[in-house]
């Protein structure tokens, strides 16, 4: 037998994610493995916003955290998966996992990594890196001479947005933001939103990148240009919102400036993924993408990691290594 280590949702998510609303458990896992199965060790985790959403699962407490992971294979009778393979899978929050035949479909394609770290597979060239690739690329379809906007630049998806405008929430991920090219950035929460997004862009915005939400949102589609594109990949200053959100209706805004705003799922172009791969991982080896990692050591950190995501801890990609 082999001891897994497993974080399973102790308490029901209300509000703000707390360290205490998580439990670390061990479970025995088998290491007699049946004729097509194979077992993992893993040695990255990601810990990502959805994960507090229930828009993509639904987490119950004493149920285990969900989420990706880069593991290896440490026993195997699977000839596609020798020991030693290297794989990407939707196995949670757990440091062992038996692959069965049953599980096979939590399995992921790994991409070819060349020599890049293995933790990019969680981030510039995982799924935040594909939601920036095509949501920008497919949706925002940018056009030379645009002026963009992306607020959480400096996340995990933010951060491999580009062009123009950037924020931040603060001064050090602001100068990271400059660091990475960005013609203008500005800590959102020094400023009056409004006067600054007329400042820098006095003639409105082509597109915007948006991860943020609420007043964020409602404000900076004022600033948009005529028939501007939004495309809203996630609305991070909500998810620990007990009540609904009561700001300002921003329909009359799209409508009379005939905004088109389209909402983002990565996983639309996930039969795209190598296209996106295969590209990415040529920016990165170029310069032309530069990626950061807020890497936290050893699974018993993870739930500070998640908590991290809603308090702006991290600069980029938020990674746990084993």
């Amino acid at each position: 037998m082999v001891k897994s280590k497993v974080w399973k949702l102790k308490t029901e998510f209300s509000g703000k994610v707390e360290i205490s609303d998580f439990e670390l458990t061990e479970e025995e896992v088998s290491d007699n493995i049946k004729d097509g199965e194979f077992l993992t060790e893993a040695l990255y985790w990601t810990v990502d916003p959805y994960m507090r959403t229930n828009n993509v699962v639904t987490v119950l407490p004493g149920d285990y955290m969900p989420g990706e992971q880069i593991s290896k294979v440490i026993t195997s009778k699977n000839s596609s998966y020798p020991v030693g393979s290297i794989v990407r899978a939707f196995s949670g929050w757990r440091s062992h996992t038996l692959v069965t035949r049953d599980a096979f479909q939590m399995l992921g394609r790994m991409p070819d990594m060349g020599d890049l770290p293995l933790s990019l597979a969680l981030g510039a060239m995982g799924m935040p890196g594909m939601t920036a690739y095509f949501g920008f690329l497919e949706l925002c379809k940018p056009k030379k001479g645009d002026i963009i906007l992306v607020n959480g630049a400096a996340g995990a998806v933010g951060s491999l947005g580009c062009e123009v405008v950037g924020c931040a929430g603060n001064d050090i991920k602001c100068k990271w933001l400059k660091d990475l090219g960005f013609d203008k950035v500005f800590n959102y929460n020094k400023v009056c939103l409004s006067d600054t997004l007329k400042t820098v862009a006095p003639d409105g915005f082509d597109c915007f990148f948006d991860n943020v939400g609420g007043d964020f949102t409602c404000t900076a589609l004022k600033h948009m240009k005529q028939c501007g594109r939004v495309t809203i990949c996630g609305y991070i200053s909500l998810y620990n919102d007990e009540m609904p959100f009561k700001g300002e209706y921003p329909f009359k805004t799209v409508n009379t400036k005939e905004l088109q705003v389209k909402g983002l799922v990565a996983t639309r172009w996930y039969t795209r993924w190598p296209e996106g791969e295969k590209v990415m991982a040529q920016w990165i080896k170029d310069g032309a993408i530069k990626y950061k990692e807020t890497i936290y050591r050893g699974i018993e950190t993870m739930p500070q990691a998640f908590v991290g995501l809603f308090d702006g801890t991290n600069t980029g990609k938020a990674i746990i290594s084993a």
